[in-house]
């Protein structure tokens, strides 16, 4: 299956079991045989795959080199990427050259983040390992790294050349990191199509979803097309990530997954929906149903004024105002203007 991005560059999305075995071949097609390329991956993720990505790019002709990091989101920080461009200026990567990132969203974030800033940027690959990249993450062109101060509040927009997704690396995935990703998948659901939302509810697993992945791209790619650079209608792809970036940022970045944190942001964005009349009474309790469905948390542990204060450096903010995502109802979505004072009394 491909799906083409109609973004400036544009870009087809491959969603294909075993295409990992058509890696060498569909680079070869956005970028010719001789190009130097760093794999970009994670010390999970590279010995599952990184042997068949390495064999296929260099059977096409490719010059491949490999940059492995710590598995984990505390290593998407500037000083990793600091390490990516001390790589490629020692190997003389030049702009005809390429990154390939391969596994989750640290992966991709990171890594295309080197790409887009490395001689004011060079091509790079999206190959997504992990449900939570490959429904959401790896399109769309946000590139980023986290800081202290907050998540991902450093980055670039940078499409990819080509997004490369083999659903059947998810079966190598713990449960633990499938379900994390169905936080993203449930999202759509809750923002823009209550058919897959009930789907969801009547249950899918692992061997059941190249058509889900397909459909959380089709959405994406609606709202990509029209706002690029997240000013306007993308904004609602953020839904449950206000809330849910801060409780990462509050959680130093560790201990909980970003789908998790997700889902407890969606509760928290519903149950101030409803109080302020936006949202259908009773949403709130269809979100905390499917989330436990997929074993995902639904309660948060800090403090109402701890978490309005993680809010500050949202990239939604604009100065005291806050562009807070909403749901009419299941399916619909809304960006509701806010502020943290009016926050404070409707939490």
């Amino acid at each position: 299956m491909k799906i083409r991005i109609e973004t400036a560059p544009a870009y087809d999305v491959y969603i294909e079991n075993d295409i990992l075995q058509r890696v060498g071949s569909i680079v070869a097609s956005v970028r010719e045989p001789g190009t130097k390329v760093l794999i970009v991956s994670d010390t999970h993720v590279f010995p599952l795959y990184g042997a068949i990505v390495d064999r296929e790019l260099k059977e096409s002709g490719f010059k491949t080199y490999r940059f492995i990091f710590d598995a984990g989101e505390p290593s998407k920080k500037i000083q990793t990427v600091y390490k990516i461009y001390e790589m490629m200026a020692e190997n003389n990567f030049t702009r005809k050259d390429i990154i390939l990132t391969l596994g989750g969203g640290v992966a991709g974030d990171m890594g295309g983040f080197a790409a887009a800033t490395f001689l004011r940027g060079i091509g790079f690959v999206q190959v997504p390992t992990s449900l939570l990249a490959q429904v959401d993450s790896s399109v769309g062109g946000k590139t980023g790294v986290d800081l202290p101060f907050g998540k991902n509040l450093v980055g670039a927009f940078h499409q990819p050349l080509v997004v490369i997704a083999d659903p059947k690396t998810l079966s190598t995935l713990p449960k633990y990191y499938f379900n994390d990703g169905m936080g993203e998948v449930i999202k759509y659901g809750c923002i823009s199509d209550k058919n897959l939302f009930a789907k969801l509810k009547k249950g899918i697993d692992i061997s059941d979803m190249t058509s889900v992945i397909a459909r959380c791209i089709e959405l994406k790619k609606e709202v990509v097309e029209e706002d690029t650079k997240d000013i306007g209608r993308r904004m609602i792809l953020n839904f449950g990530h206000t809330f849910g970036h801060g409780i990462e940022k509050l959680n130093n970045f560790e201990g909980i997954a970003h789908g998790e944190a997700v889902g407890i942001g969606m509760v928290i964005a519903a149950q101030i929906g409803e109080k302020l009349g936006v949202t259908a009474s009773g949403t709130t309790e269809e979100i905390i149903g499917i989330l436990k469905q997929y074993s995902l948390p639904t309660e948060c542990s800090f403090s109402k004024e701890d978490l309005i204060h993680s809010t500050m450096l949202d990239k939604k903010s604009l100065g005291d105002s806050l562009n807070l995502i909403l749901i009419d109802q299941i399916g619909e979505s809304n960006i509701y203007q806010t502020t943290r004072e009016e926050l404070s009394k409707i939490m």
